[in-house]
């Protein structure tokens, strides 16, 4: 009998983890009682009012009349209502001379002025090997022959994020300030955060037309709410003595919040800067569906004509661009080269002399746009690859098949039977599968909400293509959560596999969600597998970075008696590192859940169907009533999703004190 095996044996004789597992069971038992009494009294007289499995028409709404007659109202006004003229004219004027003005500056400045500018600000903010990698960044941009197309979408990116950070923030600053307002505003927040950028377009659209207005205003829906979030929370967890001390000299309010409050919720502020300028540039390109230009219409042509070697030479400059602005905001937030007083402003005076100097030489010499003989042409080499890859790996594998083949059974044998199954399922069953699931993560508030969110769906009258959406979404998360999962675990086990892993990671976390479905397009064809295989590569970084931080953090001295017991590294694994993981390892769930909703209902575009296509479809169409409806349907099972996945924090905090409670006895008895 080895250590391991003496040490558990003995620890089964104390009464640890076998009691905390019958523990759990009775818990779980208890609260999944009330729940079966209440399906059994409820269920009979709902199959004896609404027989079948299918929801009952008698509990849908049809909003299709209301919906279409507020679009044709819009549509009809659009051009001549005071309304649209004197308000969102003028907003609409304001967006396309803000973005006209620095796309304008940006080309004024020229390709030299710009890269100057770029390396110098991550100069003075993060440090040297940052200001090279921006400079490098931009001079890549160049010669990919993007060069254009990429001040196009930073213009549209420094309007966008400054609008979503100064609404942020004042969201933020109230709910920071104000209880009541802070729990107005969390519903709303989280509204926004479960639903996918794709869904935003559609009534943008519908006010502002096919343009840089409605690209933009989208982008500030999108990209705002983790500001204000991020504000909010920084706000909130202010240092009480500090603020104490603060009061007892006398300040005002206003001297708490500007000498003491938002000093301290520096590092939120500007994680939260870091958080909307990632999603704005993330809406940037899926934007240029509806008119945004830049390199997210590049991108966007690229996957119509699938054409991977141009959508590799207009996604690497996003991806560069995610890189430099990711890795400055990030060095802001240490605040370790920001420097103050004097010698800060004696260094960006001449951070900003420099480049003026560099964007007037560059004048000077006629250089201003960036020279046709510096550009590499990347296309036609990628094609090349592709169309090898294609020819070789699409079918006629011998023994394993080929990648459409691989599709066609992923389709057959996963996302046919899942779909079949949940469409078979009557729609109590869902509900009463919803609400257990939710009961036993969370509280009797996160089930009611998840079955609300859920009965919505029947409502709206789409459940049919919510459960096809429903069926790709767990089929997806499946898959990423088996890959995450151990590739997490072999990153926390080794520093070298780490290391190899974080260069890739970073990269597929950049890239925005079109770009994924250009490649599984040309390796799998189209339908529902692609769209699945790109929200499983989009999802797969948060899963990874999570599981492996999470093991990382697990307690040492926990590892080192189990170390010291003569467990094995697997023991350590199962029976200490993934147990005192869990809330990181349901985190990563909830992330995975969360992203690979987003790509699934982009691939609609790509033949995945459902709720997806729904929403492609009013958004070409301009369908309000399809799109909204479909739309709302998103909304309600990211909602549900998001409760059956999470747990509430209050609850994790008592099933924490409760592990620690049971870990100190243990050690007691032991002693």
């Amino acid at each position: 009998m080895t250590a391991a095996t003496t040490a558990t044996t003995a620890t089964v004789e104390r009464g640890g983890p076998p009691a905390a597992l019958s523990s759990g069971r009775n818990r779980a038992l208890g609260k999944l009682l009330p729940l079966a009494l209440f399906a059994a009294v409820l269920v009979p007289l709902a199959l004896t009012r609404w027989p079948g499995t299918a929801w009952p028409d008698a509990l849908t709404v049809d909003l299709s009349a209301p919906l279409g007659s507020a679009s044709d109202w819009i549509i009809d006004n659009r051009d001549g209502h005071p309304l649209f003229l004197y308000f969102f004219g003028h907003i609409s004027n304001a967006v396309v001379l803000s973005v006209r003005g620095v796309y304008l500056l940006l080309l004024a400045a020229g390709w030299a002025g710009v890269t100057a500018a770029a390396g110098l600000i991550a100069w003075r903010v993060a440090g040297v090997r940052p200001a090279l990698t921006a400079a490098v960044s931009f001079a890549v941009c160049g010669m990919l022959g993007m060069w254009v197309p990429t001040m196009q979408t930073l213009a549209l990116m420094v309007v966008a994020v400054t609008a979503s950070v100064v609404l942020g923030s004042l969201l933020g600053l109230a709910a920071g300030l104000s209880e009541r307002l802070y729990r107005a505003l969390r519903p709303l927040l989280d509204t926004m955060q479960v639903l996918p950028a794709f869904a935003y377009l559609l009534p943008v659209v519908l006010v502002f037309g096919i343009g840089v207005p409605a690209a933009v205003l989208a982008t500030v829906v999108y990209a705002a709410p983790p500001m204000a979030r991020l504000t909010a929370l920084g706000l909130r967890e202010a240092d009480r003595g500090v603020m104490e001390a603060v009061s007892s000299l006398g300040a005002t309010a206003r001297q708490r919040l500007l000498t003491a409050r938002l000093p301290l919720a520096r590092e939120q502020l500007l994680l939260g800067l870091n958080q909307t300028i990632m999603m704005a540039l993330s809406m940037a390109v899926i934007a240029s569906v509806i008119g945004a230009g830049g390199l997210g219409d590049r991108v966007y042509q690229a996957l119509a004509s699938v054409d991977v070697g141009a959508a590799l030479a207009a996604g690497l400059p996003i991806v560069l661009l995610a890189v430099v602005l990711d890795r400055t905001t990030a060095a802001a937030g240490s605040g370790s080269r920001s420097g103050s007083g004097k010698r800060g402003l004696l260094g960006w005076a001449v951070a900003a002399l420099a480049t003026v100097l560099v964007a007037i030489a560059g004048r000077l010499t006629d250089r201003l746009d960036w020279p046709e003989t510096w550009t590499v042409n990347i296309a036609e080499p990628v094609n090349r690859a592709v169309d090898w890859m294609t020819a070789h790996l699409y079918s006629g594998v011998p023994v394993i098949g080929g990648t459409a083949d691989w599709a066609g059974r992923f389709t057959t044998w996963v996302l046919d039977p899942l779909r079949g199954g949940l469409q078979a399922l009557p729609w109590w069953a869902v509900l009463l599968l919803v609400a257990a699931l939710a009961l036993l993560i969370g509280t009797w508030q996160t089930a009611l909400t998840a079955v609300l969110a859920m009965a919505a769906i029947g409502v709206l009258g789409v459940w049919k293509p919510s459960l096809d959406t429903l069926s790709q979404v767990l089929a997806a998360v499946a898959v990423t959560l088996v890959i995450g999962f151990a590739a997490g675990i072999a990153a926390a086990r080794s520093s070298r596999v780490e290391a190899l892993l974080r260069p890739v990671l970073d990269v597929f976390q950049t890239l925005p969600q079109f770009v994924y479905l250009i490649p599984v397009v040309a390796l799998f064809g189209v339908g529902r597998a692609p769209a699945v295989a790109a929200a499983v590569v989009y999802a797969l970084p948060a899963v990874v970075r999570i599981t492996t931080q999470g093991l990382r953090q697990v307690d040492p001295a926990a590892m080192e008696a189990a170390r010291s017991l003569g467990a094995t590294g697997g023991q350590q694994l199962r029976q200490v590192q993934l147990p005192l993981a869990g809330p990181a390892l349901r985190l990563a769930l909830n992330q995975g859940v969360v992203l690979v909703l987003a790509v699934v209902i982009i691939g609609g575009l790509v033949g995945g169907g459902a709720l997806g296509y729904d929403v492609v479809f009013g958004l070409a169409q301009g369908d309000l009533a399809t799109g909204l409806v479909a739309g709302a349907a998103i909304v309600c099972l990211g909602l549900m999703l998001d409760r059956v996945t999470q747990p509430t924090q209050r609850r994790t905090e008592r099933r924490t004190q409760r592990r620690t409670q049971r870990r100190i006895g243990r050690t007691r008895k032991a002693a």
